[in-house]
């Protein structure tokens, strides 16, 4: 049995070398902050759409509703649309005969559906009208998810990142308490959330509908043709890029499934960025509870010098489920790398509003020496890493046409920072020329207001402590669901995370 164990690991590693699936170039692309920004772009960039909106996501809710009202103007016209999405997208067909909607998401969620009254209605609506197609993906072990966050227009624009069209998303930067323009269907009000996304043009999209295309087969769907050249953008005529001629990099997590190989691009592209820091890490993720994650961190910490790391997470899991899992698993791995950290370069927070409400987490952006800037749908947990489809972008100031992009990264990590701290980009920048780090900056502001505070470590029972390393609600690759377990969990190979784990445990004892 465990020779059998051993080999199905090698044959993953095997498989997870290949870090990128494909460079492609993209004439324009630009960084959505919140999705306030990105739901009032993909509008603008839906309505100007001459052949085809693919929507690709883990939900979907048709209920929610259009930001920065009901009317715009555009080359000197004045257009009225309706408020709620479902309603856009029937307006959208009418107005445009000859477009087709192709709708994609997980099926898991598809018993929510019989709750959400409007969202049937819409449904119903769509059914008659040809030029739209929904599809529920089951394409997909059991215990995975699709969780790819996709948007392809005309093969010309696309969009991935973190954000879904759906409810509790919606939010400005300013995350307002009690925001009443922050309101679900039902019309309750939900927390600050915080998310990115990052838009593109040019090749970059033909490359991501053809993933999308691939997907839509699988799950089902007949089979769907590149859309045509056409010479118009979807791209909005107001919408200043954040960069020009650039090669994006494209990753992907899919497990393996019927005639479909395990990939795992996205967690080596994890273990090769990360080894390539010199200065710093800037990441925000909705979880920190990945074993191959943590464990390269655990290495880069026990360096003589290490990277300064940066991470800033949600203050809880959204969901009791994920709070079991993802929580206990984050407590064990912190406090293991807060062993290895003897420098103290490794620093976790979480952001509040200014009436200390926490603000919600859900991106999943990396920056590496400001010559790196990658966005996408996974996560830093396990389920990302070989479990569930994903698929993540970014911009490599390495690659032969990017020598430009450092001084627009650089300037968008400060973006995020003065952001998440309640203050000004010069001051945030100012901060860190003068205290020497991001975490020497962010612990020198006011601890009143918006702000980033210190991660609290919660107290954990030993059976909490039992679950969150075992694994079994986040595991690795779709086989380890049915291994002992006493076999997988976060620390169930060797490596520096392991021996820090044995130390921490060895001076608890002590203690005791």
């Amino acid at each position: 049995m465990m020779e059998e164990q051993g080999v199905a690991e090698a044959e993953c590693e095997e498989e997870a070398r290949p870090s990128v699936w494909r460079y492609v170039m993209a004439n324009r692309a630009h960084l959505c902050i919140d999705a306030a920004d990105y739901f009032a772009i993909m509008r603008r960039a839906m309505f100007r759409a001459r052949q085809r909106i693919f929507l690709i996501g883990w939900d979907f809710d048709s209920r929610i509703m259009l930001p920065a009202g009901r009317r715009w103007w555009q080359k000197g016209r004045k257009y009225r649309f309706p408020a709620r999405l479902g309603s856009y997208i029937l307006w959208l067909v009418k107005k445009h005969p000859q477009i087709e909607v192709r709708l994609l998401k997980w099926n898991f969620a598809l018993v929510k559906y019989l709750f959400r009254g409007t969202m049937l209605f819409d449904l119903m609506r769509w059914v008659v009208r040809k030029q739209i197609d929904f599809k529920f993906d089951s394409a997909h072990p059991v215990g995975c998810s699709h969780h790819q966050k996709i948007v392809v227009l005309d093969d010309v624009m696309a969009a991935c990142g973190g954000i879904d069209m759906t409810t509790d998303r919606w939010d400005t930067s300013e995350h307002l308490p009690k925001d009443p323009r922050r309101r679900r269907p039902g019309g309750r009000l939900y927390d600050p959330w915080h998310d990115v996304t990052m838009v593109m043009e040019g090749d970059v999209a033909v490359a991501l509908g053809e993933l999308g295309r691939e997907r839509w087969q699988l799950a089902g769907g007949e089979k769907m043709e590149p859309c045509k050249p056409q010479p118009a953008s979807p791209w909005p005529e107001d919408l200043d890029a954040d960069f020009r001629n650039v090669e994006i990099g494209i990753a992907r997590t899919s497990a393996r499934y019927e005639d479909t190989p395990q990939i795992c691009e996205i967690e080596q592209l994890f273990i090769e960025q990360i080894r390539r820091a010199r200065h710093f890490i800037y990441a925000e993720t909705q979880y920190f509870a990945s074993r191959a994650i943590a464990e390269v961190i655990c290495e880069r910490l026990c360096e003589p010098d290490p990277p300064e790391f940066v991470i800033v997470n949600p203050l809880t899991a959204d969901g009791w489920l994920e709070q079991i899992a993802m929580d206990s698993a984050r407590v064990e791995l912190v406090e293991t790398l807060q062993e290895a950290d003897r420098q103290g370069r490794f620093h976790i927070y979480h952001p509040v509003a200014s009436d200390g409400t926490p603000i919600y987490v859900h991106a999943k952006l990396m920056i590496v020496d400001d010559e790196i800037l990658r966005v996408g749908s996974a996560n830093m947990n396990n389920r990302s890493m070989g479990l569930d489809s994903e698929c993540d972008v970014f911009i490599d100031a390495a690659r032969p046409a990017n020598g430009h992009v450092v001084p627009t990264i650089r300037r968008l990590r400060l973006r995020l920072l003065a952001e998440h701290c309640g203050a000004e980009q010069e001051e945030v920048e100012a901060g860190i020329e003068t205290h020497g780090s991001m975490a020497a900056m962010i612990d020198s502001l006011s601890m009143s207001g918006k702000r980033l505070e210190r991660l609290p470590l919660k107290h954990l029972s030993e059976a909490e402590r039992a679950l969150g390393t075992s694994g079994v609600l986040d595991p690795e690759r779709p086989g380890e669901m049915f291994e002992p377990i006493e076999t997988r969990g976060l620390f169930r190979r060797k490596g520096q995370l392991m021996r820090m784990r044995l130390m921490r445990r060895l001076k608890r004892s002590f203690k005791g």
